[in-house]
């Protein structure tokens, strides 16, 4: 335990600089940190900095600023991590002076830089000493933690919410689970969740979601192992509802891993449909199998890109659901690394890769079916301007989508804000295909 508690600050100052300098994942230095700092305890500590930091990235840049004579050098990058972790310790974790300062100056000369260690013990000083903090307010001056032209950008599409949208980024998202209706009722698992002491409510939308109250390891929650739920936002459980699978037919979950809406579709299905899960990416494949076993499911899988017309074997789908690759901008409270790795120049190259999915699996869809559009995105960029791109040149498709009582409404779908009823930002847009001669019938 003494050799992990050694390695805790040293592994944080490492992963900040990962995903702050190299441009890593948080996703993927989370399971890396995981076997690193294996205990529990030790592993919530590191995770509350690297999050914090992440979340207040700028105004604790900006306090550290008023405390070092200059900028530290690039290679010397895990230093200035390690001084924003011991801030963030200082200002949010109430973390005793005396230990503040003892252990990061440990984790200096962990870290290989015994230059370091003086460096760090006079910063933590001084701010221990004057309490020195910005003078400016980090709400205005710092975009609420936001690059500016991430907060400009949301700023412009959401006149009027763009204060609760940049809020709700830095906000701790809640824990949601989706009950496999497959292995037990809502009902019932709230029941064992009651026995186990662990406090839970209905999600208020979705029929198949609860929310657990208090952070929980997802092991200690009852019926993990045995496929009782996955975890998945309330927003993204909407889809299934939107898409309304109301009758036979064959099914397309394009850009599906890592598989949250292909198992939840599973959980419904009756036998008289069948689905195909499409993803290019083989790791996430490979994410979406496990997840299939360890809710005891199967389907039809295919490595393949979806913007490729002949990747995709079988044509004339009742259903498909294109989960869009996108920004993201809507889930930036569950991934705060978005706000260092997307760039503004992102948004024009994600939309045109949105509205070349639509077309290629717009030829896959068979005449009166359903094609659900769907991003994690709050850019009007990636929703609205692309379905409208698309309809400009596709006069056998019309939206349709039901006065549901979530989200906004907008031109051609729904959109949800982050942090409204808890949910993530998503967007839905329903698409459906007309009978072309029908239409050439009825003129």
């Amino acid at each position: 335990m003494k050799t992990q508690e050694l390695l805790t600050r040293p592994s944080i100052a490492k992963t900040l600089k990962r995903i702050i300098v190299d441009g890593r994942s948080l996703s993927k230095c989370s399971t890396e940190l995981g076997i690193t700092i294996p205990d529990p305890r030790q592993q919530a500590f590191c995770r509350a900095c690297i999050y914090g930091v992440l979340r207040n990235y700028f105004s604790l840049t900006d306090d550290l600023s008023t405390l070092i004579k200059k900028p530290l050098r690039r290679k010397d990058a895990d230093i200035h991590m390690l001084m924003l972790s011991a801030l963030f310790q200082a200002k949010f974790m109430q973390t005793p002076p005396h230990a503040l300062v003892s252990e990061n100056v440990k984790a200096a000369r962990s870290l290989k830089k015994e230059w370091a260690c003086k460096l760090v013990n006079a910063v933590l000083r001084r701010y221990l000493k004057e309490n020195q903090v910005s003078a400016l307010d980090s709400k205005t001056h710092f975009n609420f933690n936001h690059p500016p032209w991430l907060a400009a950008l949301i700023r412009q599409d959401w006149p009027d919410n763009w204060e609760s949208i940049l809020t709700a980024n830095n906000a701790h998202p809640p824990l949601t689970l989706r009950i496999n209706p497959q292995r037990v009722t809502r009902s019932k698992y709230l029941e064992a969740l009651i026995e186990k002491n662990i406090e839970a409510v209905r999600t208020h939308h979705s029929p198949d979601g609860v929310i657990i109250k208090n952070p929980t390891p997802l092991e200690s929650l009852p019926g993990f192992h045995e496929g009782h739920f996955s975890v998945q936002d309330e927003a993204a459980q909407l889809s299934r509802l939107v898409l309304n699978i109301d009758k036979p037919g064959s099914i397309l979950d394009a850009c599906a891993a890592p598989g949250g809406k292909t198992t939840h579709l599973l959980e419904h299905l009756s036998e008289k449909n069948s689905l195909l899960s499409v993803d290019c990416d083989q790791d996430r494949m490979k994410r979406l199998t496990d997840n299939l076993a360890r809710l005891g499911m199967r389907c039809k899988t295919l490595i393949a890109d979806a913007t490729q017309l002949n990747a995709i074997p079988e044509k004339n789908y009742k259903f498909i659901l294109l989960d869009s690759p996108c920004s993201a901008s809507g889930v930036i409270r569950r991934h705060p690394d978005i706000r260092f790795h997307r760039q503004e120049t992102d948004i024009a190259k994600l939309a045109e890769k949105q509205l070349a999915l639509l077309e290629t699996l717009w030829r896959l869809l068979a005449d009166n079916g359903k094609l659900l559009y769907i991003t994690c995105s709050i850019f009007r960029a990636e929703n609205d301007n692309v379905i409208a791109d698309f309809l400009e040149t596709h006069s056998d498709a019309e939206t349709d989508i039901e006065n549901f009582l979530w989200g906004f409404k907008t031109k051609y779908g729904r959109q949800i804000l982050p942090g409204v009823s808890n949910m993530d930002g998503f967007y839905f847009s329903l698409i459906k295909k007309r009978n072309k001669c029908r239409d050439q019938l009825a003129n």
